[in-house]
This record gives structure tokens, C-alpha cells and sequence, in this order.
């Protein structure tokens, strides 16, 4: 499988006809309708043409998830060979596919290296199977910046945010190891990846214009067509993006809460200093289409003697008065070197009851996937740190060696 997701690289200026030095192929997944059309100019498409050869384009890419374009035969033969000299769709390759007792699935993915030679970063992604759905947790950037103090991503360093491209070259990876394209045979009406959520690797709002741009190609109704009211973003509360968000994206929102006082928020998610729980809340209750059909979702982990007291609860109820909003209370789960103990049952029972009481739902979210580390705040790349620690163990040797 191709592993080529240099969406950045200029538009190749062939044109269809005459001989060629050979050059890089531009990879279009993830490029908009706009950006697609203009590539194909670039490439010599006569202008009237463009249109309709995006939208075959674009049904072979997102509606029936072909790679090869000799595979996209509402092309003639000899432009799909043209095209397919200058073009690529390439994904993210799978280095690892786990597979938890629940059903829950766990995919390393590894992405374009920009070094000849060098193995190129990876991120995690992961399906979880239910009843009457299937969600998949889609990653936005290759570590984090936030240092949540539970969560494990945040104990990984960025490196770098994730292109448009590699944002939904994750779900098609997804759906093609679970066989969802039309000419697998199975019903088109019968989805198994029916809801995303940004709640992977990484702050979205920190890497806005490329989710915004993934979310519109994997909502566009003339391919992967997934409602936006089935695709939620989860951000820590990166404030002043967030009416943006609402504007640009128009997904379901979820916020990272966790904490009922700045005191508390400031240690679990340290981006509170910056943005206090206050002007979160002002910018929830301003969110753009906010209403009892879209509520927000306010997400809690539960963490034993942090934040689970009675008191907490009844604080957690007088924060979101007027804001239409569910709460999820997840259960902490642990990762080697975690400070953190999950609450008991009966303590996350009791902080439930008086959420559920103030009428506000509150789901106690089952713990998916926690056997192959795929659980909410467990996801990250071991991969990269090992590879930096041989990479550097490789400098020191060589710098022993010259000495």
C-alpha cells in the first residue's frame, strides 16, 4: 500500500500530451473540490472539463474508495494512465492492527516520511463497535502540546499537525480493513463506521483549517456522506476558536471539563490557565447552533479523591445551568506511569445520581479497548519514542566513534 501523503508538493505542470521528465506525483486526497480542480488545471485538463472530472474523481476516491486510478473506469483508459503518472491517492499505511476482547480495534498508522530513509511518524486510531453503530476516534495532530496530566498522549511532545489528507486517509484506512466499500458486497445501508469523533491524538483547534477541510470532505454528501450531526469535536477548550468551530465546522462539540474548579482544571488541563473555566463556558453558551437537538457534551474522567466528591457534582450542575448540554462521565483508564487512580463504582454512581437528578443525561462511558492501551486518554505512538531513543543512540555511537 502506498504511503505518500504529500498533499503539500505543487501541482505537477505536465500537460495530457507529449513527452515528460519523470517528476513527483502529486497525492490528491484530502485537496477540496477547488483545490482538485486546480490541480488538474495545473496539469493541462481542458477548463471544461474540470468540473465533471473532479466529481468522477472525487466518487472513485470517497464513494467507492478506490487507490489505483486504472481501477476508475468512468475514465477512459488513456486518461487514467495519464492521470495516474501524475496523480497518487495515497493512505496511511497499517504497521499494527490490534484487537480488543470487546471488539474494539486499535490501528498504528504510519504516515510520509519527509527524510529518504527515515521511517515516517505514526498515529494511532481506533474503532469501537456498539450496537446499532460504530464509532471511529480520528487523530488531528502526531503528539500534543496541552500536557494533560491524565492523559498518555500528553505525555508525547508534538511533532507535527496532520494534513487534511492523513485527517481522512485515517477513516478510509478504516473502512477499508473493515471491507465498507461498495464492492465489498456488503449493503450500502448497513454502516459500520457511522459516527467520528476528533478525540484521538492531538488538540483539533490547535490545527483548525485541516480539520475543517477533512471534516468537509468526509461530510460531503457525494462521498463518504457522514452527517455532521454524526461527527463531534473534542477540544480541551482552546476558547477563541471555538465560535469558529461552530461557524466553519458545524459539528457536534465536546468539551474536555474534567474539573469544576480552575484550581483543579489548571493541574488536569493545564490550558486552563490560559482560558479559565468561565470564558469556556461563556463560549460554550455562544457556541453556533446550540440548542436541546445539539447539545454540547461535557466530558468528565472520573478521578479518584480529584474531582468525584459530591460537592464536585452538585458544582458540575451549577457550571452548566442554561447550556444545553449531556455530561459523560468516563471512568479513568490507567497507563503505565499514571498518577492517577480510577473513582470507585460506587463513587461514579453517586456523582451520576446527582447529575442525572438536575435532568441533565449523564452516561457512565463503558471502558472500550482498555486490554490493547485504545481506551479515552490512552492513545499514543510508542513507536516515535523508541525510534527518537535508537536514533539517538545511533548519533552517540557515532560521535564516540569520531572521536
Amino acid at each position: 500500500m502506498a504511503t505518500s501523503l504529500d498533499i503539500a508538493h505543487k501541482p505537477a505542470s505536465a500537460p495530457l500530451s507529449g513527452a515528460e521528465p519523470a517528476r513527483a506525483k502529486q497525492n490528491i486526497l484530502g485537496l477540496s473540490r477547488d483545490e482538485l480542480g486546480e490541480a488538474l488545471g495545473a496539469f493541462g485538463m481542458p477548463e471544461r472539463e474540470i468540473k465533471m472530472r473532479v466529481g468522477q474523481l472525487w466518487n472513485a476516491i470517497y464513494n467507492r474508495g478506490l487507490i489505483d486510478f486504472a481501477d476508475m473506469t468512468t475514465l477512459s483508459k488513456d486518461l487514467r494512465a495519464k492521470l495516474g503518472a501524475a496523480f497518487t491517492v495515497a493512505r496511511p499505511e497499517i504497521v499494527t492492527e490490534q484487537k480488543s476482547v470487546d471488539g474494539t480495534r486499535k490501528w498504528l498508522l504510519r504516515l510520509v516520511s519527509d527524510k529518504p530513509g527515515v521511517p515516517g511518524p505514526e498515529v494511532e486510531a481506533v474503532y469501537i463497535p456498539e450496537e446499532g453503530r460504530g464509532t471511529l476516534c480520528i487523530s488531528s495532530q502526531i503528539g500534543c502540546t496541552l500536557t494533560c496530566t491524565f492523559c498518555h498522549t500528553g505525555t508525547q511532545t508534538l511533532v507535527r499537525n496532520l494534513t487534511a489528507g492523513e485527517i481522512v486517509g485515517q477513516l478510509l484506512v478504516a473502512r477499508d480493513a473493515l471491507g465498507e466499500w461498495p464492492n465489498s458486497g456488503r449493503n450500502s445501508d448497513d454502516r459500520l463506521v457511522t459516527n467520528i469523533v476528533m478525540m484521538g491524538m492531538g488538540e483539533p483547534l490547535y490545527n483548525f483549517e485541516n480539520v475543517r477541510d477533512a471534516l468537509d470532505i468526509v461530510s460531503d454528501g457525494e462521498g463518504l456522506s457522514l452527517s455532521k450531526r454524526r461527527i463531534t469535536l473534542s477540544t480541551s477548550g482552546v476558547v477563541p476558536m471555538i465560535e469558529r468551530a461552530g461557524n466553519e465546522i458545524g459539528s457536534m462539540l465536546a468539551i474536555s471539563l474534567h474539573g469544576v474548579t480552575d484550581e483543579v482544571r489548571n493541574k488536569l488541563v493545564p490550558l486552563n490557565k490560559k482560558y479559565p473555566i468561565a470564558e469556556l463556558l461563556d463560549a460554550c453558551r455562544n457556541y453556533p447552533g446550540v440548542s436541546n437537538a445539539r447539545r454540547i457534551t461535557f466530558e468528565y474522567v472520573m478521578l479518584k479523591g480529584v474531582n468525584d466528591s459530591i460537592a464536585d457534582a452538585k458544582e458540575l450542575v451549577r457550571l452548566l445551568k442554561g447550556i444545553p448540554a449531556k455530561i459523560n462521565l468516563i471512568p479513568f483508564n490507567p497507563w503505565p506511569g499514571s498518577p492517577y487512580e480510577c473513582s470507585d463504582w460506587t463513587t461514579i454512581e453517586k456523582f451520576a445520581d446527582v447529575v442525572n437528578r438536575a435532568g441533565y443525561a449523564s452516561p457512565v462511558r463503558t471502558p472500550r479497548g482498555r486490554d490493547i492501551m485504545a481506551a479515552c486518554g490512552q492513545l499514543k505512538s510508542e513507536t516515535v519514542k523508541a525510534r527518537a531513543s535508537e536514533r539517538f543512540k545511533t548519533q552517540a555511537d557515532d560521535q564516540s566513534k569520531a572521536l
